[in-house]
């Protein structure tokens, strides 16, 4: 059977236009698919962190993606197993705050072979092989510790000292824990007048951080000039154990806090704290934000950083009304 030209050419229209409309079809199918993204939080261990992942659930909500959550409970091996799970889910991005910075190079292998995106949310890596994450969103611990360390200054600078300080360390070997303790040596390592005579992790928790401010009193007493707590958890936990030792915490004894949560401010309120360098844990935006460009191939810088500053305790009444978190 032979058919005509004209009608030839009137069946591969109809293919051509039939094939239009299922591209068309496919790809309004794709840009209306939901993104699933894969966080894996480190824990609830301070209400900063609550706050954290308070907003990463609100955010992906706001943002229509569909958000595959897991809490770590503090632990790096429950975090690894929650990003293999994750790849094995085949999710479009995974998204994690570190518990600590090394150990991560064999699942960050695994989900580079899988080609899936990872993103690092407050909390920074030690890897060689920057390429294993897309971008890390948070804040400058580093900085924060030399903030910290330039208002101690500041505050004692027509004080010839000894000054002598109790340091509670946030979880081994993580970010913030390793940055703010740094940023604090480097301001302060030239001054004689300061010295660290007590340092230990209280592990970011309020209960630690009592703990540990008891074993320091009981070892230096009075000899505690200043507390430099590496979260407002810490922080409270050490004003409860001096207030227990009938010693005045933001009196007799200097607090300097980071986070700069609603508990951080009513301690400064009421003249408790002396000082709270923020770190805003409100990243959930940020994070969705960042999420939508990598599935869409948008490049992204490698360090995404928050906005924060220093609230001295004089502020803190007149700003705690308006604290989020």
């Amino acid at each position: 059977m032979t058919i005509s030209r004209r009608t030839a050419l009137r069946v591969i229209a109809a293919c051509v236009g039939a094939s239009t409309l299922t591209l068309a079809a496919f790809s309004a199918q794709a840009q209306d698919r939901k993104i699933t993204l894969g966080f894996a939080q480190v824990g609830a261990e301070s209400a900063w962190r609550t706050a954290n992942t308070e907003s990463v659930k609100s955010a992906a909500a706001d943002a229509k993606i569909n958000l595959k959550f897991s809490d770590a409970q503090q632990k790096q091996e429950n975090q690894i197993k929650a990003i293999r799970s994750y790849i094995a889910q085949k999710v479009d991005v995974i998204a994690f705050s570190p518990v600590v910075e090394s150990g991560w190079e064999p699942v960050l292998l695994e989900a580079k072979a899988a080609k899936i995106p990872v993103i690092l949310t407050d909390r920074n890596i030690d890897v060689k092989d920057k390429s294993l994450y897309v971008t890390m969103i948070g804040s400058d611990f580093m900085e924060e510790g030399r903030r910290g360390g330039r208002w101690i200054e500041d505050h004692y600078k027509n004080d010839k000292g000894p000054v002598n300080i109790a340091e509670l360390q946030g979880t081994v070997g993580s970010a913030p824990a390793n940055d703010r303790h740094s940023g604090l040596i480097e301001v302060i390592k030239n001054d004689p007048k300061f010295k660290i005579i007590a340092s230990q992790s209280g592990d970011f928790t309020l209960a630690g951080g009592k703990q540990v401010m008891e074993a320091f009193i009981k070892t230096y007493g009075n000899k505690i000039n200043l507390v430099y707590a590496h979260n407002d958890d810490m922080a409270l936990g050490a004003i409860q154990a001096m207030e227990e030792a009938g010693m005045h915490p933001g009196k007799d004894v200097t607090v300097v806090s980071f986070d700069a949560t609603k508990g951080g401010f009513q301690a400064m309120a009421a003249g408790k704290m002396n000082v709270d360098v923020e770190c805003s844990p409100l990243l959930g935006p940020q994070l969705m934000s960042a999420v939508k460009d990598v599935v869409a191939g948008k490049p992204l810088p490698k360090r995404i950083l928050t906005e924060e500053t220093v609230f001295p305790m004089s502020v803190a009444a007149q700003t705690l009304p308006t604290r989020k978190y």
